[in-house]
C-alpha cells in the first residue's frame, strides 16, 4: 500500500493525543533472538502506523504545543544477518514505505527519548492487559522503568486509541482485504476440486497450496478443518482424523495479504451430497446468515445482530422439533454472530455501533452433538452509508452450487 495510508492512520492517532504527549510504539521483539522470526507476527499497531515489517523497529509520535512530529527508529546494516536472511531496509526504503521522513538508527533511541520525557507529561504505551498471573510483556516492563526513573510522566494506554483507529477502514485497506478474500475463495475451491474420503490435514493442504500460489503472504489463523462430530467444536484445530463419506467437513480458515486478514467459514459434504437432514440445517444457516446481513447496517451493534439471529433460531429449530423452549439455542449455537476483521482476524475495535468503513464476520453456525452435525457458514461483510455489502460474495455457499461445483470438477 502506498505511503499515505499510513501517514492518514497516524493522523487517526495523533489526532486522539493529547497535548504535550508522546506516544512510543514499538514493532515488538517477543521471544529469543532468533533470526528466523515471520515477519507477519510484527505488532500489528506500529504496522498500522508504518507499513513496515520488520523487528525491534519504533516510531515515536509527538504531540508538543499542538505541533505533531513522527520519527522511526530502525535496525543498522547488519552484515551477518544480510548474509542469512537478509538486509534490513535501507533509511531510504522505510521512508518511501511509511511516509516519516525522519529516520534515525535504534543507537539514538534512549538518549532521543530521554530528552523528549523531561519536557512532556504522558506517555501513551500500546499495552496488551495482562492477568493477574501473567508475566511482564517488554511494553509493560518499560512503563515500569519510567515509572521508576521519571515518576511526573503519566502512563496512558495507546491501545484505547488503536481501537477508535482501526474499526474504520480506508478504501485502501479494504481492497487489500478483497484481495485477501479473493486468494482465500482460490483455497476454497482447490479443496471443493479435490474433496471426498481422506484426512482432514489432506483436504487442508490444498488450501495451503493454492493461498500460496496466487499470492497470499500468510494465513490469517491456522486452519480449522473439522469433519463429523470434530465441527461441533468450535476451535478444533488438530485436523488429523479421516473424513468420511456421509460426513460433513467444517471449514474455518483465511488468508492474508499485507497483515490484512479474510476470515472465511464454509461446511461441505466430503462425498459432494448432502442428505436431507444435513441441507435442512445447512438451510437454516443459511438464511439465518442472509438475516443478519439484511439487518447489518450504520448504528446497529454487533449484539443487536445476534439477538436477531438467536430469535430466528429459536423460531426455526422449533419447527424441526430440535428444541421446545427458547433457552435450548444454546445448547446448539454457542458463540458470536460477528466480530470485526481487519490486521487481525479479531481485530481491535471501539465496540460502538456500527459506522461505514467497518468490516465485521457475519458467522452464524449450528452444531447438534447427537446427530454429529456441525454447520457454519461465515463471511466478511463491509458496513455501508446504508446497509451492508458482502465482501465474498464470489464464495459459493448455496447448497445445490455446492454439490454442482464438486460434480463438475469431478475426474
Amino acid at each position: 500500500m502506498d505511503a499515505y495510508v499510513f501517514k492518514n492512520n497516524r493522523k487517526k492517532i495523533t489526532d486522539q493525543m493529547v497535548d504535550n504527549s508522546v506516544f512510543v510504539i514499538t514493532s515488538r521483539k517477543e521471544g529469543n533472538d532468533d533470526i528466523f522470526k515471520q515477519s507477519y507476527n510484527i505488532n500489528r499497531n506500529y504496522f498500522f502506523v508504518s507499513g513496515v515489517m520488520e523487528f525491534e523497529n519504533v516510531v515515536v509520535l509527538s504531540k508538543i504545543n499542538g505541533k505533531i512530529s513522527e520519527k522511526i527508529y530502525i535496525n543498522p546494516y547488519d552484515e551477518y544477518k544480510a548474509k542469512w536472511v537478509g538486509a534490513p531496509l535501507s533509511k531510504e526504503e522505510v521512508i518511501k514505505r511509511s511516509g516519516i521522513e525522519d529516520v534515525s538508527y535504534l543507537s539514538k533511541l534512549n538518549v532521543e527519548l530521554d530528552r523528549i520525557l523531561d519536557t512532556i507529561s504522558i506517555l501513551y504505551l500500546d499495552l496488551v492487559t495482562l492477568g493477574a498471573t501473567d508475566e511482564l510483556d517488554s511494553e509493560h516492563l518499560f512503563a515500569n522503568k519510567i515509572k521508576e526513573r521519571k515518576p511526573w510522566v503519566m502512563i496512558y494506554n495507546g491501545r484505547l486509541l488503536f481501537q477508535h483507529a482501526r474499526t474504520i477502514k480506508q478504501p485502501e485497506e479494504i481492497d487489500v482485504m478483497r484481495k485477501a478474500i479473493s486468494i482465500t475463495n482460490k483455497g476454497l475451491e482447490n479443496i471443493l476440486s479435490h474433496i471426498g474420503e481422506m484426512y482432514e490435514y489432506q483436504l487442508e493442504s490444498y488450501f495451503d497450496q493454492a493461498i500460496k500460489y496466487f499470492g497470499a503472504t500468510g494465513y490469517a489463523f491456522p486452519t480449522i478443518a473439522a469433519s463429523g462430530l470434530n465441527a461441533t467444536c468450535l476451535h478444533y484445530m488438530e485436523n488429523k482424523d479421516l473424513a468420511k463419506n456421509g460426513d460433513l467437513i467444517l471449514f474455518d480458515l483465511g488468508s492474508s495479504v499485507d497483515m490484512y486478514c479474510s476470515d472465511i467459514s464454509r461446511t461441505f459434504p466430503v462425498n459432494g451430497k448432502y442428505t436431507p437432514r444435513q441441507k435442512q440445517i445447512y438451510n437454516i444457516v443459511l438464511n439465518g446468515q442472509k438475516l443478519v446481513f439484511n439487518t447489518a447496517k450504520p448504528g446497529v451493534t454487533t449484539r443487536d445482530l445476534q439477538e436477531t439471529l438467536v430469535k430466528y433460531f429459536q423460531v426455526e429449530l422449533k419447527k424441526i422439533g430440535l428444541i421446545k423452549e427458547d433457552s435450548e439455542v444454546s445448547k446448539y449455537y454457542y458463540h458470536g454472530v460477528s466480530h470485526h476483521i481487519g490486521l487481525d482476524c479479531h481485530d481491535l475495535c471501539d465496540y460502538t455501533p456500527l459506522k461505514p468503513g467497518s468490516i465485521i464476520s457475519n458467522e452464524p453456525g449450528l452444531y447438534i452433538k447427537e446427530e454429529g452435525i456441525g454447520i457454519r457458514i461465515e463471511d466478511d461483510i463491509l458496513i455501508t452509508e446504508d446497509g451492508a455489502e458482502w465482501l465474498s460474495k464470489e464464495i459459493i455457499k448455496e447448497p445445490d452450487e455446492i454439490e454442482e461445483f464438486i460434480r463438475s470438477h469431478r475426474k
